[in-house]
């Protein structure tokens, strides 16, 4: 899809780039297959302390009820309508199968209204359909994949994220993540073939505060800007990072220190997407 850019009729236009709707084919989603959003904390918790910074605000949305774990397995669907998710960046398309079951699934890049999508351990090796990694070719790419059999898609979920399958061996696949790490996941993990769409959205200029602020985000304010009752970068004469290395507002390493508590699923990462 392409990036629209606006005319320069104001200031608010000049910059603002928005993705094409031409592959939208309809606004209203399926009835049965939406539900309500949880009421929105702002980031506080149940005391009313903020636990979450520069969350609150935003438009209202209905949740979209998406087929992670492609529950309806040898069964034959085909695409209805590819519609847009406010919860997410890739659009998602309303799949009806045979059985008489309507799904929401998320859209790979070169489906489109007609075709023929499928959950089976013999579907052929095409773009939507979905099997175990154990038998997928090697070198194909994936989305939606799960992290442990039958847990549902939880890697490579969005805009145009795919992971490439580079090897098998001794009931593992090794994958090539789209963050460039490369790991590690049981064989019998389901996957679906092909790379998600909608991948120009990582180019879109936003142009101004308030289409940020419409996705229910705050402003974030400086460390250096606050005193030093609170950040430990604030206070000073003048502008000073008083020497020291970048610190969250609590005191830990928030540039390049590692915080990732060491577990088992360490073992299975080959390469990090950090060197």
């Amino acid at each position: 899809m392409a990036i629209i850019k606006r005319k320069p009729r104001n200031s608010s236009l000049r910059f603002q780039t928005f993705m094409s709707t031409s592959d939208i084919t309809t606004t209203k989603p399926h009835p049965s297959l939406v539900a309500g959003l949880q009421r929105r904390s702002g980031g506080r918790n149940s005391y009313g302390r903020i636990t979450t910074r520069h969350r609150g605000g935003g438009a209202d949305k209905k949740y979209r009820l998406i087929d992670f774990k492609r529950t309806d397995r040898d069964v034959l669907g085909k695409v209805l309508t590819v519609e847009y998710d406010p919860n997410r960046n890739v659009r998602i398309m309303l799949v009806a199968y045979a059985n008489g079951a309507k799904k929401y699934l998320l859209k790979p890049e070169t489906i489109s209204v007609g075709d023929s999508v499928m959950a089976s351990e013999s579907a052929d090796a095409k773009v939507g359909n979905a099997m175990p990694l154990k038998n997928v070719p090697d070198g194909f790419m994936v989305h939606n994949v799960e992290v442990r059999p039958g847990s549902g898609g939880t890697f490579a979920r969005s805009a145009g994220a795919s992971a490439q399958i580079v090897g098998k061996t001794d009931g593992f696949v090794t994958l090539k993540m789209p963050s460039g790490e490369i790991r590690m996941v049981l064989d019998g993990c389901w996957a679906t073939i092909g790379q998600l769409g909608n991948a120009e959205f990582k180019n879109i200029s936003w142009g101004k505060a308030g289409r940020i602020r419409h996705l229910g985000f705050r402003p974030s304010v400086r460390g250096m800007a606050m005193n030093p009752v609170d950040h430990p970068h604030g206070g000073g004469e003048g502008r000073s990072k008083s020497g020291s290395h970048p610190r969250s507002p609590w005191g830990k390493g928030c540039k390049g220190t590692r915080t990732r508590r060491v577990r088992n699923v360490n073992s299975l990462i080959i390469k990090r997407r950090k060197p």
